[in-house]
């Protein structure tokens, strides 16, 4: 007899209907898998195998055959062992017919016949919200889906629930959704760290605008303790952000053990031995990197130029596009990549160029060759490069408390409505007519930005950054027209060099 699931494949970020069907027929014992599985969904036999017969569910002596459409789409997982099992047992007729054709279903099946959390949760959800129906899904990944409005999700913590559910002997009720993540009250604060107010003022420029930010200084500068404390100065997410943020977390199983929206901007510093894969996203099978999983927040890099150049290269399309495709003979998958970086880095290798107290031991063409790791291409991407010079103990000493990371945040998030009223969006990503629109130029300040622009030797992106923050700047001081001094500021954010 012939029995349909219906179940989904993810393709990125994004599901996509896949029909599961079984059929049982006469013949010599065996249990086959087609419809291009990798080898997780393959395996799927032995585990579906083991977990009907450890819920004390028959299993047939019969010819099985489980076919996974469309066939040319690539099924990789094993959220598929749900399904399968499902349709195996009502492939027997012990479910009522019909029971699994207004449904969707994911999960992976242990040997004892208890459900485990699967990889994109929400992202079943959403389909199963398009296509207006429920979700049959892990008791572990309920709350994640059942974020997603209009749909109901049935939370099973075993097959044999799953079975008793649709069979109508013992109903589950759907999943309540689970409270936001991230809380702003965990992000260290801002007035921890004495003096470098040059230093903090770039940072609320950097984070009120959403431009990219680059940091120079010796070792002990504080310019790690700035980027760790730049999230908790970010304004919480909007609910459709949150959803652009939560589903990428999903697709790259970060949800299953916490479950809930994320409610704030995510940070994510990656150690410099990073991979390009790891970085950008990729890999046999593709998954989401850094640069989606900091979508609508932070990519923190700390010792920059320490980073493989192919790594640092890759950086340069997703900071321009806001996007990321990986193209594989099987398929190409695009992620959202709307991040912002901050950066960190030492003037020299020994980092001690510059420093009152500590003579530097590398010679100018070690210099040359470190700041040289940074390609001009990349750098023109960055907004700001801000210099944090190491203070000493005696100037710590004397330093007055700063601001606290509230009062910042305030700040920032009042910059950020007037953007919106006025663009529907951050001054970095004005372009084109947008940036010559919102960020006019009366003719004294165009003369001045005009000859700052001949005199650093920028190119019309560089030109065009010092136009976004200056917008920016003049944003954080409440005013309309962009002045001579909010380009004044701007510009001395863009130095001709490293060293």
């Amino acid at each position: 007899m012939l029995a349909r699931a219906r179940s989904v494949a993810l393709i990125g970020v994004d599901a996509v209907p896949v029909e599961v069907e079984v059929d049982v027929s006469p013949g010599l014992p065996s249990f086959m898998v087609v419809g291009l599985p990798d080898q997780a969904v393959s395996e799927a036999r032995e585990r579906v195998r083991a977990a009907v017969r450890n819920a004390g569910l028959p299993f047939p002596a019969a010819r099985i055959t489980v076919n996974l459409a469309p066939a040319d789409l690539r099924k990789e997982g094993p959220l598929y062992d749900l399904p399968i099992a499902l349709g195996l047992l009502a492939a027997q007729e012990l479910l009522p017919a019909g029971a699994l054709r207004g449904l969707v279903c994911a999960g992976e099946l242990a040997l004892d016949g208890s459900l485990r959390p699967i990889a994109g949760a929400v992202n079943v959800a959403l389909l199963a919200a398009q296509e207006g129906v429920p979700a049959l899904l892990p008791g572990a990944n309920a709350a994640e889906a059942a974020l997603i409005d209009g749909v109901a999700v049935y939370p099973a913590d075993t097959l044999l629930e799953a079975v008793r559910h649709l069979s109508g002997e013992a109903p589950i009720p759907p999943a309540p959704p689970a409270d936001p993540l991230a809380d702003e009250d965990t992000f260290p604060d801002l007035a921890d760290l004495k003096g470098q107010s040059g230093a903090k003022r770039a940072l609320e420029i950097a984070l009120a605008g959403g431009h990219n930010l680059l940091m120079v200084g010796s070792p002990g500068s504080g310019k790690t303790m700035l980027a760790r404390r730049a999230a908790g100065l970010l304004p919480p997410l909007t609910r459709s952000e949150a959803l652009e943020v939560t589903r990428i977390h999903s697709a790259a199983g970060l949800l299953t053990a916490r479950g809930g929206l994320v409610g704030r901007p995510p940070y994510r510093a990656p150690h410099h031995t990073v991979s390009d894969a790891g970085l950008i996203g990729g890999g046999s099978v593709p998954r989401p990197g850094e640069v989606s999983l900091a979508h609508r927040g932070l990519l923190f890099l700390d010792e920059f130029p320490e980073f493989s150049r192919k790594a640092l290269e890759t950086l340069r399309q997703p900071l321009e596009d806001r996007t990321v495709s990986i193209s594989r003979a099987r398929a190409t998958v695009t992620y959202p990549a709307n991040f912002q970086l901050i950066a960190a880095m030492n003037p020299c290798k020994c980092g001690h160029h510059g420093d009152p107290e500590r003579a530097c031991t590398c010679t100018p063409t070690e210099r040359a060759r470190y700041a040289g790791r940074l390609s001009g291409p990349l750098l023109d991407r960055v907004d700001l490069v801000c210099r944090v010079p190491r203070l000493t103990v005696d100037e710590l000493s004397r330093a007055p408390e700063g601001e606290s990371s509230g009062v910042v945040r305030e700040r920032v998030a009042s910059a950020r409505a007037r953007m919106l009223a006025r663009q529907g969006g951050r001054n970095s990503d004005l372009a084109g007519q947008a940036l010559r629109q919102h960020a006019h130029l009366a003719p004294g300040p165009e003369a001045f930005a005009r000859a700052a622009a001949r005199q650093l030797g920028l190119t019309g992106r560089g030109f065009d950054r010092v136009l976004r923050v200056a917008r920016t700047v003049a944003d954080l001081a409440g005013q309309d027209q962009i002045s001579e001094a909010h380009l004044a500021e701007s510009v001395t954010y863009r130095p001709r060099d490293l060293i």
